[in-house]
């Protein structure tokens, strides 16, 4: 994990789920070894940038991300995509009472899911603590904890399901989020790769998923 003395608190686990992600974003798969001896933050961008064998193009992905949604919302919300700016609410774009059929449709016009919806906080972190008190009932009662776990598990897949919370509050929030976790899907070659974006994107991943200040992630940040 990393190991500077502000980020030691990071837990491996959650290291590992994040290069899962990276995995999907860029469209690779990292062998059982083969971080081993990638010491630095920076020694683990350079990594992944030279693993990707494809031709470099100097473009924004971002920027292609955001074209790419806002023609999409364009067409299944039926309006002028001209009024679509990186600016504009998703919470007017995409109103409660339909907000996951529409998230739906984008998806499945854009070919890949955008992850822009959660369950209230609220409900994850009942169903979370509920969960934690499951596994220590297991000690005293199994078959309660086992009923404990089995309910919780349900609840937490159920709300996910149904949660419709905006993750993100913008349009261009939006394209970010698709250019960190769907980058090759959200370029307009995805045979094309623009390697100087790669550390940002990284930066990005960390900083989001692990709630690390993007300060601290300079190239020499520690990995063990």
């Amino acid at each position: 994990m990393i190991s500077d003395d502000e980020l030691e608190n990071v837990d491996p686990d959650d290291i590992s789920d994040l290069l899962v992600k990276v995995e999907k974003s860029f469209d690779m798969k990292f062998e059982s070894t083969e971080l081993k001896y990638i010491l630095t933050f920076g020694e683990l961008c350079d990594h992944i940038a030279n693993k990707i064998q494809l031709a470099h193009s100097n473009d924004c992905t971002s920027q292609q991300a955001f074209y790419k949604l806002r023609d999409a919302m364009a067409s299944i919300l039926q309006i002028d995509y001209k009024t679509i700016t990186t600016s504009s609410s998703l919470l007017h774009l995409l109103p409660k009472q339909n907000r996951r059929s529409l998230v739906k449709k984008l998806e499945v016009h854009l070919g890949f899911k955008l992850h822009i919806l959660r369950p209230p906080y609220w409900a994850s972190a009942t169903l979370a603590i509920f969960l934690v008190t499951s596994c220590a009932a297991l000690f005293f009662n199994w078959q309660i904890g086992l009923a404990g776990l089995a309910f919780s598990n349900a609840g937490i897949w159920f709300v996910n399901k149904i949660g419709s919370v905006l993750d993100v509050q913008t349009v261009g929030q939006a394209a970010k989020k698709m250019t960190r976790e769907s980058y090759f899907k959200s370029r307009r070659n995805p045979r094309t790769i623009n390697k100087s974006e790669i550390e940002k994107i990284l930066v990005d991943l960390f900083s989001n998923d692990l709630g690390i200040d993007k300060s601290k992630l300079t190239r020499e940040a520690k990995l063990s």
